[in-house]
């Protein structure tokens, strides 16, 4: 196979990257060009993002990209979901697209509720009901009599709209679509009913394409000022966890993935959507992968635990290495302090410790004292929720989940990794590290001719990138922790209900 190299720009909600993959007789090579901030706007009362700042970090990594001397096949572009950019009848984008954190979708989703059921919104689009999804960003707009959603003729998520401003054609890509609670997953279009129901005109939103198709060309401005020429654009699987999932180096169906970091995105990969009663208790979420695939997942509170903890402890003029912080947790007392990652207390607390300790109290527990346990705590819980949604995974997949793949920043712990697989009891496969990336790439390369196949692409990736396994220990002692781990989290439950009930 001739070399051939692809540049994916890979772009998170505070930071993005372009990088160069090069495919050589079939394994992968990679090299970090450039690495650029993504802050938001804060305008007034309003949060958004600066779409024309992220349009020049594009200019600079295509020229970035000139500079290494080899022929670019391709240019392919990945983001966080949701976020949209809104057109005029001329083309032009209107505004600053509105950030997902801005507060003006606060309550939008019970309003909504009030037009359409919440239990129908989720069984036309299976997607987890979040107040920022693009649903209720439109249905707030409108309420709010918004002068630029009155003037747009034309919306595009993030990674089309900044692939408009490469070629000036406009796309609506499959798998950023889905993270909107617009598109239907069984039928994959969009649901007109519920822009309509929301007050917003469905031409808005255009065909969908699915990933691998041709965007266009950088235009004839963007191809002489970068001196790259007339590279194509492909809308790859748009949404970051996508690509990340695509990246997923499994050897056949039968896998559930992890992809670990600030959150935890916990799934598997169907042919067709999984949406029925438990899934709707569950919050589980539907969204679109490549060659067709459904993403059914969960989120589950990841890293922030630690991470906030961190920042409390920095406040105090102490810092850890990461590899510091593994000693410390093998070094605290095994199971004395569990938590549910996802309880409320602990969504954004003042103080994660404190809410931690208190969580531990009204449970009954020895609250950690030493910042040892509380590592340790977090890991521990981690990996029993972990066992619980994977648990819940099992009972709704159409297979038995055999593997759990462990993606993203996390795979490089492998205290966690190692806790994991003795919790949940199958083997863990942690790497990649960089699967967003990964798989951002290899849908270029597929779309080149390099590669037929999804499994061809994971047999590349299997062969390109180092995977360490993890099998199951001390079956017994992780059992018994577990079962600890469920009644403390229905301890706490109870005590909600009976909390709520007295206020009401």
């Amino acid at each position: 196979m001739k070399n051939k190299s692809f540049l994916a720009f890979d772009i998170g909600a505070t930071s993005g990257r372009s990088i160069l993959g090069t495919l050589t007789d079939g394994r992968l090579q990679m090299k970090e060009l450039t690495r650029f901030p993504n802050q938001m706007l804060q305008i007034g009362d309003h949060f958004h993002w600066n779409i024309y700042s992220l349009f020049d970090h594009l200019k600079a990594g295509l020229t970035a990209a000139k500079k290494e001397g080899v022929q670019i096949t391709s240019i392919g572009i990945d983001t966080w979901g949701v976020d949209f950019a809104l057109l005029a009848k001329d083309g032009s984008i209107l505004g600053a697209p509105y950030a997902y954190r801005d507060p003006h979708t606060d309550g939008a989703p019970e309003k909504y509720f009030n037009i359409v059921p919440r239990k129908d919104v989720y069984g036309l689009t299976g997607i987890q009901v979040m107040n920022f999804n693009s649903l209720y960003q439109l249905f707030a707009l409108k309420q709010a009599d918004n002068s630029i959603l009155e003037a747009a003729t034309e919306m595009l998520f993030m990674p089309d709209a900044l692939a408009y401003l490469l070629t000036g054609n406009k796309v609506v890509e499959y798998t950023i679509a889905s993270t909107s609670q617009i598109l239907n997953p069984c039928t994959k279009k969009f649901e007109s009913v519920l822009l309509e129901k929301a007050g917003v005109i469905p031409s808005l939103l255009g065909e969908i394409v699915m990933p691998g198709h041709v965007v266009g060309t950088l235009t004839d401005v963007l191809a002489d000022e970068t001196e790259l020429g007339k590279v194509s654009v492909i809308a790859v699987a748009g949404h970051d966890t996508a690509s990340a999932v695509a990246a997923v180096p499994a050897e056949n169906e039968r896998f559930a993935y992890l992809s670990s970091g600030t959150w935890s995105l916990m799934g598997i990969e169907v042919k067709d959507a999984i949406i029925n009663d438990e899934s709707y208790a569950m919050n589980f979420t539907n969204e679109g992968g490549i060659e067709g695939t459904t993403r059914f997942l969960k989120n589950i509170t990841g890293m922030w635990l630690l991470e906030q903890c961190l920042k409390e402890w920095k406040k105090e003029g102490i810092t850890y290495a990461y590899e510091k912080l593994v000693h410390m947790a093998e070094s605290a007392p095994a199971f004395q302090s569990l938590i549910d990652p996802d309880d409320v207390s602990f969504a954004n607390p003042a103080s994660m410790t404190t809410a931690i300790i208190e969580y531990c109290q009204v449970t009954g527990q020895k609250a950690p004292s030493t910042h040892a346990e509380f590592v340790r705590c977090i890991f521990e819980s981690l990996s029993l929720k972990y066992k619980y949604i994977l648990g819940k995974l099992n009972s709704m997949a159409p297979f038995t989940i055999e593997k759990l793949h462990v993606i993203g920043g996390g795979s490089k712990n492998p205290l966690l990794n190692q806790w994991t697989a003795n919790s949940i009891g199958i083997p863990v496969i942690a790497g990649p590290s960089e699967a967003t990336a990964i798989g951002n790439i290899m849908i270029q390369a597929k779309a080149a001719g390099c590669v037929d196949s999804l499994q061809e692409m994971r047999q590349i990736i299997r062969d390109s990138v180092p995977l360490d396994e993890f099998l199951p220990e001390n079956n017994k002692t992780w059992e018994n922790a577990y079962l600890d781990f469920l009644d403390i989290i229905q301890k706490k439950q109870l005590m909600q209900v009976k909390l709520t009930a007295s206020l009401s």
